[in-house]
């Protein structure tokens, strides 16, 4: 008697399509899961050969410093470097996304010197924090609003 109910309610669920409707219904929920793992797994990898550019970009920027040839020279031999190490593992990244990531080692490098124009020592370089210099050089516009806003309420 078990096996004969067992037996008709499979039946029914294939008959009735409910089967059917149960693998369409798992499709339709589950895809969008997996579809939001997927993209987050790429966004990750995306993120870590991202920070792996970087750390390569800037080991070939810092073992370029104090090297006596010119900057165009270092920036375009740091980008090979960058570029072959990618390349010979396996990786593609794009050559201007390479040319960012040793752009941005060469600004962010502690050995890379920030040279002064308003210093006519040239044979001393000296390190300038360019957004301090930025602030002791910019006309102060929030005492001028200020000023107007009082003149206008005066007036």
């Amino acid at each position: 008697m078990m096996m004969k109910t067992a037996n008709d309610i499979v039946n029914w669920i294939l008959q009735s399509g409910l089967l059917v409707w149960l693998f369409y219904f798992g499709f339709a929920v589950g895809k969008p899961f997996i579809e939001s793992k997927i993209k987050h797994a790429k966004t990750t990898q995306e993120q870590a050969l991202w920070e792996l550019a970087l750390q390569l970009a800037m080991t070939a920027v810092n073992s370029r410093v104090g090297k006596n040839i010119s900057g165009q020279e270092k920036f375009a031999q740091a980008v090979a470097e960058v570029q072959s190490y990618l390349t010979a593992k396996g990786l593609h990244i794009e050559t201007k996304q390479i040319q960012a990531a040793v752009q941005s080692a060469y600004e962010m490098s502690m050995l890379t010197p920030t040279v002064n124009p308003n210093e006519d020592k040239s044979d001393t370089i000296k390190k300038v924090d360019p957004v301090l210099e930025a602030i002791k050089t910019a006309p102060n516009r929030a005492n001028k609003l200020t000023l107007d806003k009082t003149v206008e309420a005066k007036g």
